[in-house]
């Protein structure tokens, strides 16, 4: 009997160790609550490194009386950013008299050592907007532009590039456009600052075709995942009072198309994967990342609608609503990609893994 009792008191102190074990695991798990950012941030892209950095660039701002062209963070875990200044210190020759450098993409190129920014400017006539792209030895710049644009047009469709490698046949692509037209995608050359001679441009995502959001789409991001090329592009007003934006996606076999539509895939017309609902106003223009457990994360930014219009620290004047930086986990569903709620997340959450 003595025997007895004490493997039953062994089995109640295990029993209870193993229960406050899990209380303090779950007191330990990381959490974080958007904005993982609380300063202006518009148009905010992603790029990972290999020594485990995330760097986060951003469209131009002016801050404590200084313009920085082109806004460059860091972090370690998608929630803690440190601020690392201008990653574009030198305007372009062909822009030096304006103030316009938006929706800045990083990629690297291991073999070049090289890492090359595309992003939206203002040529100094003023009219229309380019596409241009700098190249840099380190993620943070600074990065030197090519000499002359990429592309420009007479409005804004040649904006928010978005450079990208297939991973099936490791052609460089690059995926641009806004201004009520199609969003493009072409092939690019090896040295990755002009178009592949012989290729055109072709229109692969087109206005009109998503409800409440499609009348205007741009801010592509695009991932290989599960061998599908997936698409997520933004519409249809980012800013002011009336801003009326989210994020939507589409997937196909090849990064040229056909592209379906999540709204044509589950019957509802509906390919909106992030909206306001309860808060936050405007989210869009997204990146992905993906932290160390392999959790996909959007990244994005979106408007406090207490905070519309307070900071009037920075440049250009349309932009003085306050777009800051949030994340929230994307969750895979019958092969599409999936925020909880469809909408921007504002209590506190479980935070990417990064041990």
């Amino acid at each position: 009997m003595k025997n007895f009792g004490n493997k039953l008191i062994y089995c109640c102190l295990l029993i209870i160790m193993v229960s406050f074990s899990g209380n303090v695991f779950s007191q330990k798990t990381k959490m974080y609550t958007n904005p993982v950012l609380d300063t202006v941030f518009p148009d905010p892209a992603i790029l990972q490194t290999s020594d485990g950095w995330y760097y986060a660039y951003g469209t131009n701002m002016f801050i404590n009386k200084k313009t920085y062209n082109i806004q460059v963070m860091k972090s370690r875990d998608l929630v803690h950013w440190q601020y690392l200044g201008d990653a574009l210190p030198v305007k372009p020759t062909w822009a030096s008299t304006t103030q316009e450098f938006w929706a800045p993409q990083v990629l690297y190129d291991g073999a070049k050592k090289k890492y090359y920014m595309y992003f939206s400017a203002s040529p100094n006539t003023k009219k229309g907007l380019c596409l241009a792209v700098a190249i840099a030895d380190k993620p943070w710049g600074p990065f030197t532009d090519k000499g002359s644009p990429l592309l420009c047009g007479e409005g804004f469709e040649n904006i928010d590039p978005m450079a990208f490698d297939d991973p099936k046949t490791g052609k460089h692509l690059l995926y641009w456009g806004s201004g009520f037209k199609p969003i493009k995608i072409q092939e690019l050359s090896e040295d990755r600052i002009s178009f592949k001679k012989g290729t055109q441009p072709k229109d692969i995502i087109f206005p009109n075709q998503d409800k409440d959001y499609g009348k205007l789409l741009e801010g592509s991001w695009v991932m290989f995942k599960n061998n599908k090329y997936y698409i997520f592009y933004s519409g249809d007003n980012c800013c002011g009072e009336n801003a009326h934006y989210a994020v939507m996606v589409a997937r196909a076999d090849d990064p040229f198309g056909p592209y379906e539509h999540l709204g044509q895939s589950n019957g509802t017309g509906n390919s909106t994967i992030l909206e306001k609902k309860d808060f936050w106003v405007g989210p869009g223009h997204n990146a992905i990342a993906t932290d160390k457990a392999g959790n996909d994360w959007i990244i994005y930014h979106a408007i406090h609608p207490q905070k519309l219009f307070q900071d009037t620290t920075f440049v250009p004047s349309e932009y003085k609503d306050r777009r800051i930086m949030l994340i929230d986990r994307i969750y895979w569903k019958d092969g599409w990609p999936r925020i909880e709620g469809d909408k921007p997340s504002f209590t506190p959450q479980p935070a990417p893994v990064t041990d």
